[in-house]
């Protein structure tokens, strides 16, 4: 869930914060060029990425002046003012020390910050950040000021536009997924106006932080992506030869926003980092089919048998269910009252465990009703499973007649030669969901 946003005043600004998890150790997130704490935690990806830092924080988040949240303003903010705005956020939740991790342009106020507040700062983190955004003999990956000037017209031309396209270069992964950048042109629309994009553009190339590299002494660790097309790996070395005992590290990808891709990686360099211990890898994330089974007219059932009957057959009807979760190599994940809602590592285990249970309960006098659908699951901590092919399998047991069996299209493409025959039903417009499915009825096995 979304934390609760708060301000706090530094100086005469109103800076929108947010505090997460925790943890024994402070961890200051100072995002890139324009941030939207209140947005951030409606991309799945980034969500789960600042939870995970929080299991092992206190994670503060905020927006930076002129951005987001916070009050905009009516000129270039100063990496001064900037920092000011880092402590008074840090003193609003009683911090008297922290980790910061400064993501790009954010990485220049933390690293003035660190060797300006040592006893402030316990570590800082560094992610895909430049020293400056100007050429120079001695930085020549700078852009020059013809290319800075392009993309100041970009950025005026994208925010009147409403298309982010332009900026899929910061996240080659997920560059075709239509609803992704859907989300990031929001992001950027809701982080800052057009003028504020702009001066905080501007105040970027203007900032530079190559003279104070050497003045910083708090552990610092550097990560990097050989790819990077915004902020080169070369720029991430040069950081590092002039940060005493810095750590530098160069993860593979292309991706500028760290939440992306192999977000595992950068996450478990971080937890290390802070914690000395590096986090085992978890798939919170698999690929499964998801039977979902109900009772046929159950309330009906129990009214006319009464209590005690029908508890007795609720009773041997969770057993034959469980008896054959376990021929068919099946999960249980949780019993929905009159009814199951399990997942299978192989779509013919579901449809068969399915017309088992179908078959074995009519020795009950009851009937069933079924829905599968194989995709994505989220997996919880406390074993449930949850993500929308949870959903869609439960409305496809919606769309089901009793004693029906009922199966996705993703689910027949998987169970060629299996000798298992399905009707064709047509497409479906199944509730909450917005795309329609493609529906087969389960007729028998050969």
């Amino acid at each position: 869930m979304k934390p609760k946003t708060r301000y706090t005043k530094s100086g005469d600004c109103n800076i929108a914060f947010q505090v997460v998890g925790e943890g024994p150790v402070d961890i200051v997130y100072i995002p890139g060029w324009v941030s939207n704490i209140d947005m951030m935690w409606t991309e799945p990806r980034l969500t789960e990425f600042l939870t995970s830092l929080a299991k092992f924080s206190r994670l503060i988040l905020f927006d930076k002046r002129g951005t987001g949240l916070s009050d905009r303003v009516n000129h270039l903010s100063s990496l001064e003012e900037r920092m000011d705005d880092i402590r008074a956020v840090m003193d609003a939740v009683g911090s008297s020390s922290a980790v910061l991790f400064g993501h790009s342009e954010g990485g220049s106020v933390s690293a003035l910050f660190a060797a300006t507040y040592p006893q402030r700062t316990i570590a800082l983190i560094l992610y895909g950040v430049f020293a400056k955004r100007k050429y120079s003999a001695d930085y020549p990956w700078g852009p020059t000021d013809s290319q800075r000037q392009d993309f100041y017209k970009l950025v005026e031309e994208s925010w009147v536009a409403g298309d982010m396209k332009e900026f899929s270069s910061i996240v080659p992964s997920l560059a075709e997924d239509t609803k992704f950048m859907d989300w990031l042109a929001g992001y950027f629309r809701s982080s800052a106006s057009p003028s504020a994009a702009l001066d905080l553009a501007r105040m970027n190339t203007e900032a530079d932080i190559t003279d104070i590299l050497n003045t910083i002494q708090v552990p610092t660790l550097l990560i990097y992506r050989t790819g990077d097309k915004d902020v080169q790996i070369e720029e991430g070395k040069y950081l590092a030869e002039r940060i005493t005992g810095s750590k530098f590290v160069e993860l593979p990808g292309e991706d500028h926003l760290f939440w992306a891709d192999d977000s595992y990686s950068v996450l478990a360099e971080i937890q290390e980092f802070v914690t000395g211990e590096r986090p085992n890898k978890v798939f919170d994330r698999i690929l499964s089919t998801i039977l979902f089974t109900d009772i046929v007219n159950s309330t009906n059932l129990l009214s006319s048998k009464g209590d005690k009957k029908w508890m007795q057959v609720l009773e041997a009807h969770n057993e034959i269910v469980r008896k054959e979760i376990v021929k068919f190599n099946g999960k249980e994940i949780k019993n929905t009252g009159d009814g199951f809602l399990l997942t299978f590592d192989g779509p013919s285990r579901a449809v068969r465990c399915a017309e088992a249970i179908r078959n074995e309960v009519k020795k009950l006098n009851i009937e069933i009703t079924a829905g599968i659908h194989t995709g994505e699951c989220e997996l919880f901590d406390d074993g449930d499973i949850g993500g929308i092919s949870v959903h869609v399998a439960a409305r496809v047991l919606s769309k089901a007649e009793p004693n029906q069996i009922l199966i996705t299209k993703s689910v027949k493409n998987l169970l060629s030669g299996t000798g298992l025959e399905f009707t064709d039903l047509g497409d479906f417009s199944l509730k909450g969901i917005d795309e329609n499915y493609r529906l087969f009825a389960f007729q028998k096995s050969i």
